[in-house]
């Protein structure tokens, strides 16, 4: 399990890559939303920086909470980016959806599990 939440967190970040691409080409002409575009690819990749240092300390269930919230925000975007553009099911908002949900339920998974206490 562990190998799919670093999985997911690093196809998080290659999309973020994407994202940071896309947007330089869709919006070079246009600085302010180039500015824009680019801080949501930054958004993307602190999220998955969240994500993948939560899937290497699952003691830290803090970490895990942010983590969470921070995925449901995510794919809260992700859908409202799906209705601007009047397609959901669109590539874009479909596979950040699904990315954000799936970390959604690791990271939830990570902060409803208890620590475990070593007797030393």
């Amino acid at each position: 399990m562990k190998i799919a939440d670093w999985i997911f967190g690093w196809l998080l970040f290659l999309g973020g890559i994407g994202h940071g691409l896309g947007s330089l080409k869709a919006y070079s002409h246009s600085p302010e939303l180039l500015l824009w575009a680019e801080c949501a690819t930054l958004a993307v990749w602190l999220l998955a920086a969240l994500n993948l240092l939560r899937a290497s300390r699952p003691e830290d269930r803090p970490l895990a909470w942010v983590s969470f919230f921070g995925c449901l925000a995510w794919g809260a975007a992700a859908v409202a980016f799906g209705r601007l553009i009047r397609d959901v099911l669109d590539f874009r908002p479909l596979i950040n959806l699904i990315l954000a949900l799936v970390l959604a339920a690791f990271s939830l998974r990570t902060a409803s599990t208890r620590a475990s206490v070593s007797t030393t």
